[in-house]
C-alpha cells in the first residue's frame, strides 16, 4: 500500500512517500526541511515534491500517517490539518502516530533509550523505551534536570533534545534527530496493512494553551 508520511511536531517540517508490504515500509521519496519557523509555508509544497518525486498522485494513496506529537502548538497544528483535510478530500484514513516512537525506531541501538524534543522554555518533551523499541514512559514534558530524576534506567538518548542537554542528562546521544517517513509509516505498519479503524487524530500538547479567556470587564465608577 502507498502512505503518505507527514510530521510538523519538531523544527524539521518532514513529508514522504513510503510503500509499506508485509516485508516493512521502503521509502519512495522524501522531502525534509529543518525550519521551525516554516511548517505553514513548506508542508503542503513538500508533500506535493515528494508525490511527484515518486511518480504518484494524490489519488493513489491508500492512507495518510502523521505525528501526533507531542510538539509546539502552531507547528503540531499544521501538520494534523493538513493531515485530516487530504483524508477528508481523498476519503483516505489517517492514523496518528506519537511522534517520539518514530524517533525511537530510527534509533533502533537494541538498548533502553530516551527520547528528548525541544519543548522550547527551557524544556523538553521526553518519553522511554525498552530494549525493544517499546515506549515505558511518557510522553512527559519537564525540564531537562527534572528528567534525568524522574526517567526510568535508560543506557542512550535521542531526539533534539536530547543534543541540546547532553550534559544535563548525562546519556549519549545517538544519531537519530527528527522522525523519518519510514519510521512514521513502521509505527502504524500494523493498523495499516489490517485495515484498523484509525484512533482519533488528536495532538499530544502536553501543555495548555498560553491564551485563556479575558476576564471580566471592570466596572469604571465616576
Amino acid at each position: 500500500m502507498l502512505v503518505l508520511a507527514l510530521d510538523t511536531a519538531t523544527p524539521a517540517v518532514t513529508a514522504g512517500v513510503v510503500e509499506l508490504t508485509s516485508d516493512g515500509p521502503r521509502l519512495l521519496a522524501q522531502r525534509v526541511t529543518v525550519n521551525a519557523k516554516a511548517h505553514g509555508e513548506l508542508l503542503t509544497p513538500h508533500l506535493l515534491a515528494a508525490l511527484a518525486d515518486a511518480g504518484r498522485a494524490p489519488a493513489d494513496l491508500d492512507a495518510v500517517v502523521c505525528g501526533s506529537g507531542p510538539g509546539p502548538f502552531t507547528g503540531l497544528r499544521v501538520g494534523l490539518a493538513t493531515a485530516a483535510a487530504l483524508g477528508q478530500a481523498l476519503n483516505r484514513p489517517v492514523y496518528p502516530v506519537p511522534t517520539p516512537d518514530a524517533i525511537a525506531l530510527d534509533a533502533a541501538t537494541g538498548r533502553p533509550l530516551l527520547v528528548a524534543t525541544d519543548a522550547r522554555r527551557k524544556e523538553v518533551y521526553w518519553a522511554a523505551y525498552d530494549a525493544a523499541g517499546r515506549r515505558t514512559d511518557g510522553p512527559h514534558v519537564d525540564r531537562p534536570a527534572d528528567v534525568r530524576d524522574k526517567m526510568p534506567p535508560v543506557a542512550e538518548a535521542a531526539g533534539e533534545g536530547a543534543r541540546a542537554y547532553a550534559d544535563v542528562l548525562g546519556l549519549p546521544v545517538v544519531d537519530a534527530t527528527y522522525p523519518s517517513p519510514t519510521s512514521l509509516v513502521a509505527v502504524a505498519a500494523e493498523e495499516l496493512l489490517s485495515g484498523a479503524r484509525p484512533a482519533a487524530l488528536t495532538p499530544l500538547y502536553l501543555r495548555r494553551p498560553d491564551a485563556v479567556e479575558p476576564a471580566a470587564r471592570k466596572r469604571v465608577t465616576p
